[in-house]
């Protein structure tokens, strides 16, 4: 079968590798999509992580087929269409450092257990949307670590992937009202279509103006405060942070699931004075199947996250696209 590796700082190659060999208690599917990860340019950058530094498969974001089923695994049949937790085996996470990835022909599932390792979704799900089941369930945590309700109302910084889904998770909460705001008019067309009720496009309009009179003033020590209840950085820009305390009202949360590869200063006095709330939020420590219903019954929806569906045979492509600052969203790799 055919395996996409990192072989070296920057490097990454297509090779050869032995078709996994399943046992009794394994399922072995064949991939048919595979997302790729802001993660994966970090891998690529590095030239892998240990123990596979210099030959470490790669992708994480995995759907696809199943081909066998070992004698004593139960709940899963040959043909099932299946999404699949990277994380499932911590020695051996797939795509991080172990020793499968997703961006190959096959995968080996040990041990497997319908709704531990996998999970079976309808063959009518395409596979390029049932591979956004792993970063969906990203957007799902985040959701989850800001403890929303029915009336809260939420602002998402960043209409990118995660972005996107977290309006969708927000919404499968039975959040309300959703705001979503970005510089990048294209990004927020896609916010509305997914179900955002308004955007704010920062780059052409006052954010607090704008913010205050979508969610009305709220209530804090000084004026000029936004009545949001929520606010989500899924944008990883210092500014982000900033706007967000000196906006927030009394009481409000700030969560933050983007990456900021450098410390952010935080005024302290503001959240100390508000008495806001700050989560971090990372990974999917229940949530990797728990956004597979919602992922299957919206799925069109969930559909506008790809930007780019790209064939394993130009796998040089689709990573040189990623690589590009803007040039894409969401990409999947499909494998026909």
């Amino acid at each position: 079968m055919k395996r996409a590796i990192v072989t070296a700082p920057g490097k990454t190659d297509v090779v050869d590798a032995d078709r996994p060999r399943t046992g009794p208690r394994d399922v072995l599917v064949r991939i048919r999509a595979c997302g790729i990860c802001g993660s994966d340019a970090l891998y690529i950058a590095i030239g892998g992580l240990p123990p596979h530094h210099g030959c470490m498969p790669l992708g994480h974001e995995a759907a696809g087929e199943v081909v066998e089923v070992g004698s004593e695994v139960t709940g899963i049949t040959v043909g099932d269409h299946v999404v699949i937790d990277p994380m499932a085996t911590p020695g051996d996470i797939i795509g991080n450092g172990g020793a499968q990835g997703g961006l190959s022909e096959y995968l080996l599932i040990a041990n497997a257990r319908r709704g531990v390792g996998l999970e079976v979704v309808p063959d009518r799900i395409p596979f390029e949307v049932a591979a956004l089941n792993e970063p969906m369930a990203v957007a799902l945590h985040a959701a989850n670590r800001c403890n929303p309700k029915p009336d809260s109302k939420v602002l998402i910084f960043g209409a990118g992937p995660i972005g996107l889904g977290a309006v969708l998770a927000f919404r499968s909460l039975g959040v309300q009202h959703i705001v979503v705001a970005d510089v990048i008019g294209s990004r927020l067309e896609k916010a509305l279509r997914v179900g955002a009720d308004a955007v704010i496009n920062s780059a052409e309009e006052n954010f607090v103006e704008r913010l205050v009179a979508i969610h009305g003033a709220g209530e804090a020590m000084f004026p000029g405060k936004a009545d949001t209840d929520i606010y989500l950085d899924a944008a990883g820009v210092p500014a982000v942070i900033e706007t967000a305390i000196a906006v927030a009202k009394k009481g409000a949360t700030l969560g933050v699931v983007a990456v900021h590869k450098k410390p952010v200063p935080v005024d302290f006095l503001s959240i100390m004075s508000n008495e806001l709330t700050l989560v971090g939020s990372i990974g999917y420590p229940t949530e990797i199947f728990a956004v597979t219903a919602d992922l299957v019954a919206n799925w069109q929806k969930y559909a506008l996250i790809i930007s780019h569906t790209v064939d394993f045979a130009n796998l040089d492509d689709a990573l040189t696209l990623a690589a590009d600052p803007g040039a894409a969203d969401k990409i999947i790799v499909t494998m026909n």
